[in-house]
């Protein structure tokens, strides 16, 4: 029998066997690392809901990459092969998603457009110096978005000189070195939005090497809060984009455009199952500060989307993406 402490007899006291506080750790570890396998690579089956869950969790899933390292350096510090065996699956899948936007892409053939897409912010400072910035990128195309009076003028004037040929409709606006024809709106304005909201346009270019239907389109902003992910505007209006682009008669399409979405998120779908997107390049787009996410898209049809990056910061809070679109 024990006796209570301070009786005259010693309390008996519970082994410790060495070890096993650090095995425990190890399978936690390995745990969180399979679950974060199972997210990158089966992301489509998370729901999106409650509050657009799935597309929040697209919306960052490059970053999964950060998780990754951080969960080896515990592996590392914990001395734990269990974990550090587990973590081949993320690694493994993160490499076989995005590995191949690390490439530097191939050459530029003969058949090929240089585009340029950037949200130039309606409280852009420096109008002027934007577009010089965009003209010094030598790119066949400019399509840019949130184009507002007084800057516009600034814009037509300062692109001129290398751009001849351009178009605006609403706040969107596209402006090339090649003749332009057909230009319309695209109505992309959600239910829910007032009249005298227009953010979308098309125009064919007539390329050396045949005709491009271009569209520009600035999609409705997203919020993320307590709620979740607020996109319900944005999705809409990608499903309208999505149906007039299938409706297109010219075969070559490019859309450049400020999509408030990156091209794994499950809302653009209406666009991503019908347009090939970049293959090499994160180009991390926006915030221009802190650039977390590339929400401005060169995506095409009957075309490849090669290397993408991004251009030196301007007055906006976006950063400038450059892409070579090789027609078929």
């Amino acid at each position: 029998m024990v006796e209570r402490a301070g009786s005259g007899a010693v309390a008996a006291e519970t082994p410790v066997v060495p070890g096993v506080g650090k095995r425990r750790r190890g399978w936690v570890l390995a745990g969180l690392a399979v679950v974060l396998g199972g997210v990158l690579g089966f992301h489509r089956l998370v729901p999106n809901w409650p509050g657009r869950l799935g597309s929040l969790i697209e919306s960052f899933l490059p970053w999964g990459g950060a998780l990754v390292v951080v969960l080896l350096v515990v592996a590392l510090v914990r001395r734990s092969a269990v974990a550090l065996v587990a973590l081949l699956l993320p690694v493994g899948v993160w490499v076989d998603t995005f590995g191949g936007l690390l490439l530097p892409g191939e050459e530029g053939g003969g058949r090929e457009l240089v585009v340029v897409q950037h949200n130039v912010s309606d409280e852009n400072r420096d109008p002027a110096g934007t577009a010089r910035a965009l003209a010094g990128s030598g790119a066949d195309l400019v399509a840019l978005e949130e184009l507002v009076d007084p800057q516009l003028a600034a814009y037509e004037k300062a692109l001129a000189a290398d751009y001849p040929h351009h178009v605006v409709r609403g706040t969107v606006g596209l402006w090339s070195k090649h003749p332009l024809s057909g230009e319309q709106v695209v109505d992309i304005k959600p239910r829910s939005i007032e009249e005298g909201w227009s953010r979308g346009l098309r125009a064919v270019v007539r390329s050396p090497y045949g005709d491009v239907a271009a569209y520009v389109a600035h999609l409705p902003s997203v919020r993320v809060g307590v709620s979740g992910l607020a996109s319900q505007r944005r999705d809409e209006s990608a499903a309208l984009l999505g149906r007039a682009i299938a409706n297109e008669s010219v075969e070559s399409v490019i859309l450049l455009g400020d999509l408030n979405g990156v091209v794994e998120d499950r809302g653009l779908r209406p666009l991503t199952s019908q347009l090939a997107f970049a293959e090499s390049g994160f180009a991390f787009s926006f915030p221009a500060a802190f650039p977390l996410a590339r929400i401005d898209q060169v995506m095409a049809r009957s075309a490849a989307v090669g290397h993408i990056r991004t251009l030196p910061a301007t007055g906006s809070d976006h950063l400038p993406v450059v892409a070579r679109v090789a027609l078929e």
